[in-house]
């Protein structure tokens, strides 16, 4: 399946959104609109933070591990995820750019290593799902740097 992805620009420095991003529970306050039920385990921060939630999408619930498996400050962090028990595995990836003044883009891009069979059928659904659920969280991402003052943990 081809992956999906989404881009917004905050008013915050690449190392404040990676700060903030590198905190794995900081990920509920953005995408609670279809990530509910957060567990964390392991390390707050960086590589082998982990969290298992389940996923509302379309209709359909699952749980979903995920974990930060590489961090390269202050620009990429990606997380695998695994879901319909371990049938669904994924691999999402924040990039972010300066943009100068203060400002920086947030790219997210969502995509699929092994997929069941149902998602690869239906794939332009799928995809459409996963891109509105995701640019709905980076909208909320947004939202939140601009209200808070992020930093470490």
């Amino acid at each position: 399946m081809q992956p999906v992805t989404v881009s917004i620009d905050v008013p915050r420095t690449p190392e404040q959104v990676y700060d903030f991003l590198e905190v794995m529970a900081h990920h509920e306050r953005f995408t609670d609109h279809y990530l509910s039920g957060w567990r964390c385990d392991g390390p707050a921060r960086g590589v082998g933070s982990r969290a298992t939630v389940t996923a509302a999408l379309a209709g359909a619930r699952t749980e979903v591990t995920i974990e930060t498996v590489e961090a390269d400050a202050p620009r990429r962090l990606v997380e695998r995820n695994v879901s319909a028990a371990g049938r669904r595995l994924a691999q999402g990836t924040y990039t972010v750019e300066p943009l100068g003044g203060g400002a920086s883009r947030v790219t997210f891009t969502y995509a699929w290593r092994r997929a069941p069979l149902a998602d690869r059928l239906l794939a332009p659904v799928v995809r459409t799902v996963m891109r509105r659920a995701n640019r709905t969280a980076l909208r909320r991402l947004a939202a939140e740097l601009t209200r808070s003052s992020p930093g470490p943990g």
